[in-house]
């Protein structure tokens, strides 16, 4: 693969920096077709919840300060549901209980509702850097499908007030709808970029829509689009976007040139980051392992056990050498990078060819699924619109 198709990436050690994971599992409604750990409820006591998550930010600060923050990144849910006050709070808390670079990325999600995006500029002055915008579809019809709360109007100016108040900022889509067509899609996606390029947007996700199990989409048999015509739609997304040049350096996310997301890169390389709030998963480095932990995912379980203990850890585990090996080699091929050798052994202490079937591996490099070379291993193109299954092979 030529060097200018890959993500520059200077640094082939376990020390990537560290990352800080906040999740605010509250939502105004549910989507039917989200599997995130999302919660609505009448009421929130943000003081209560605020003083909680600090609590929990501080117990992980105890055991990591050695380590060097390089972003920060407020998931959900909602986040921009969240006081921005609570946001500032935990912004002051990182720069406070560990060392930060000077270019720190601080990441909140957002929905484009007009009442959240009347937010921005409180949460711009809280320390937030980078926005993310879920729009997810500039086709009304297709808004009241997914169950979105806003309309396309809001989410044009949500992207506009957005642009105006943060440095960076990027948006979602959902392609992939049943019965949506190639001619479709391909117009949404147009006006889309038309509008993105407009702003100066650098990142882009686009998401192929998956029925999830427990879903209420996949508890109603609702369908998405499959086969021939997904990866005909998967086709059309990164023509356009790489027309637009907005390449992808993972399987759904695409940016211009040193404007990727660094937290998203950082677990993807398989960096270490601790994860705050209801649900969060973290990893952080142990001895020679590294330690998988996974807070409690209720909402209100996870509240009682911060206020009881300072944590809300559900379940903490050092990861065996081939789960870890497996773990890099899944989020790492989702990387048009892949997943380099250097990085692998530092991590692992052992190769690439280690912890993958000899015979699986020639079956995918035949086939044109993956290449394998003195750099490390990486899915083609053809590879990543089956991911999966070509994992299945090697990780038999």
């Amino acid at each position: 693969m030529p060097a200018s198709d890959r993500v520059a990436d200077n640094n082939p050690g376990p020390d990537q920096g560290f990352g800080v994971y906040i999740h605010w599992p509250f939502c105004a409604s549910m989507c039917p077709y989200c599997d995130f750990n999302s919660h609505v409820r009448d009421s929130i006591d943000h003081r209560r919840w605020r003083t909680a998550l600090l609590s929990e930010l501080n117990h992980f600060a105890l055991e990591t300060s050695a380590r060097t923050v390089t972003s920060v990144f407020f998931g959900g849910g909602t986040p921009s549901l969240m006081a921005p006050e609570t946001a500032a709070a935990l912004i002051a808390a990182v720069g406070k209980r560990w060392d930060t670079v000077d270019d720190l990325e601080i990441t909140l999600e957002a929905n484009p509702n007009s009442a959240e995006a009347g937010r921005f500029r409180a949460f711009r002055d809280a320390g937030v850097n980078r926005l993310s915008i879920g729009v997810q579809s500039f086709r009304d019809q297709n808004l009241s499908f997914l169950g979105r709360r806003h309309s396309v109007a809001e989410a044009k100016d949500a992207l506009k007030m957005g642009s105006d108040v943060f440095p960076r900022f990027s948006f979602d889509l959902i392609y992939g709808l049943a019965g949506q067509s190639p001619r479709d899609w391909s117009r949404e996606l147009d006006e889309a970029l038309e509008y993105a390029q407009s702003l100066g947007a650098e990142h882009l996700s686009l998401y192929q829509l998956t029925i999830e199990p427990g879903t209420p989409f996949y508890r109603d048999g609702v369908k998405a689009a499959g086969g021939d015509v997904g990866a005909g739609l998967y086709e059309i997304t990164q023509e356009k976007l790489n027309e637009a040049g907005l390449p992808a350096y993972e399987i759904s996310n695409h940016a211009r040139p040193g404007s990727e997301c660094r937290h998203n890169l950082k677990i993807w390389r398989g960096g270490a980051y601790a994860g705050i709030g209801p649900g969060a998963h973290g990893r952080l480095p142990a001895r020679r392992r590294t330690e998988a932990l996974y807070q409690i995912h209720t909402p209100e379980r996870w509240l009682a056990a911060v206020e009881q203990k300072g944590h809300g850890t559900a379940k903490r585990l050092a990861l065996p050498r081939r789960a870890r090996a497996e773990e890099l080699l899944m989020t790492g091929l989702r990387l048009i990078e892949g997943v380099g050798r250097a990085r692998f052994q530092s991590m692992t202490g052992r190769g690439i060819e280690d912890f993958i079937d000899k015979d699986g591996l020639e079956r995918m490099t035949v086939g044109g699924f993956v290449e394998m070379d003195e750099a490390g291993l990486r899915a083609t193109a053809k590879g990543r619109r089956c991911l999966n299954e070509v994992l299945r092979h090697l990780l038999a």
